[in-house]
């Protein structure tokens, strides 16, 4: 199941999922663009019952034909709130996510950044509907759960006044402090979805999807974010082609098992699993002997539980600047006295996407400069 895939993303991730073989439903209050290839059942997502009820419901209308519905779903993916362009009275693109309820009212399936409405409609509309998908997928058992955070969890996207970053790269383990109500909104969904995972033990992934670009907008857009990279600095110099957003999503669809970076983090979790407790007392030993680590045994441990709850950075590889300069000699120009974490490739983007490459195996392939 798919919340929002009428949206700017969606229109492209679900088909993207469906050439991969995936069946899906679309939780939306505006119709998929191409009809015949999903079916949209009208929810309104800050409605509790009816995201219960949604969950449980059959795919499309051929499912009367094939008997009851045979339970929850195997994924959820809930991106509502990603940005879609309606046309206004006026004729200028806002960017709304509204659409007619069942009841002929007008209803809010999340909104997609500040601005449109006022901050406490926006926090609490974004922050009850995350809630309600994700408790809902969770009690009636899903076990693999993705939702949208956003690169503007960083803190400078929708900041007041030239804010600066913390250090360079913009990584997952970054200390997230943003002011505005859009981004503390994401901030309480990926709270909400870690607390999740936790109490039922699934896979829950926070995607912190970058600048969403189409296909379209290369041509339109591009040129004039290379001819002024100080207008990218909000979106820190990086994006994510749709397109790719939904090789992300089927990644993480198909993703089980645990990684080695990720194990340290999981050492509260395991300390009530046969066999950890010992080996973190001393008393674990191999076949020879020898004393086992605590790394070795939560690898065994885990090797069937999944990653648990993560975040990932969901962007390209590289940054948006001319080739002239790398990515650190232009980051210290632009961002003179801004620390750097690590060492970062030649033309790597500000907002990394590393995690999603070695944990995932994203591959890149859409990178901007095919498309100038």
């Amino acid at each position: 199941v798919f919340t929002g895939g009428s949206g700017k993303a969606g229109r492209h991730v679900i088909p993207s999922l469906l050439s991969q073989g995936h069946t899906v439903l679309n939780l939306d209050l505006l119709p998929f663009p191409d009809p015949a290839a999903v079916y949209t059942l009208k929810t309104d997502l800050t409605d509790s019952g009816q995201v219960f009820n949604a969950l449980t419901s059959h795919f499309d209308m051929s499912g009367y034909a094939a008997g009851p519905v045979p339970g929850a779903p195997d994924v959820v993916i809930h991106f509502a709130g990603n940005e879609k362009e309606e046309e206004d009275e006026n004729g200028s693109g806002s960017r709304v996510r509204v659409g007619v309820g069942v009841d002929g009212e007008m209803r809010v399936l999340a909104y997609a950044r500040n601005m449109l409405v006022p901050d406490s409609e926006l926090f609490q509309a974004n922050v009850r509907s995350t809630y309600n998908v994700v408790e809902a997928a969770s009690k009636l058992g899903v076990k693999k759960i993705i939702i949208a955070s956003s690169e503007t969890v960083y803190g400078v996207c929708f900041a007041q006044g030239d804010a600066q970053y913390h250090s360079f790269p913009l990584e997952e383990d970054y200390d997230v402090d943003p002011e505005d109500s859009y981004a503390l909104s994401k901030i309480c969904g990926e709270k909400t979805a870690r607390a999740f995972a936790r109490r039922f033990k699934s896979d829950i992934y926070a995607l912190r999807i970058g600048n969403v670009i189409e296909p379209h907008e290369y041509a339109r857009d591009f040129p004039a974010f290379i001819e002024d990279p100080a207008s990218r600095k909000r979106n820190a110099w990086s994006y994510i082609d749709a397109r790719d957003l939904g090789q992300i999503c089927d990644l993480a669809i198909g993703k089980n098992g645990i990684f080695v970076s990720s194990i340290h983090h999981s050492f509260p979790l395991l300390s009530g699993l046969d066999g950890f407790s010992a080996c973190q007392n001393g008393g674990e030993r191999d076949q020879s002997g020898g004393k086992v680590s605590k790394i070795l045994v939560a690898q065994q441990l885990t090797r069937n539980l999944g990653l648990g709850f993560q975040v990932f950075n969901a962007t390209n590889d590289t940054i948006t600047i001319k080739d002239n300069l790398t990515t650190k000699e232009f980051l210290e120009k632009e961002c003179p006295g801004t620390k750097f974490t690590r060492e970062m490739g030649a033309n790597e983007a500000p907002l990394s996407n590393r995690k999603i490459r070695e944990v995932l195996g994203y591959k890149d392939v859409h990178d901007w400069r095919k498309y100038l």
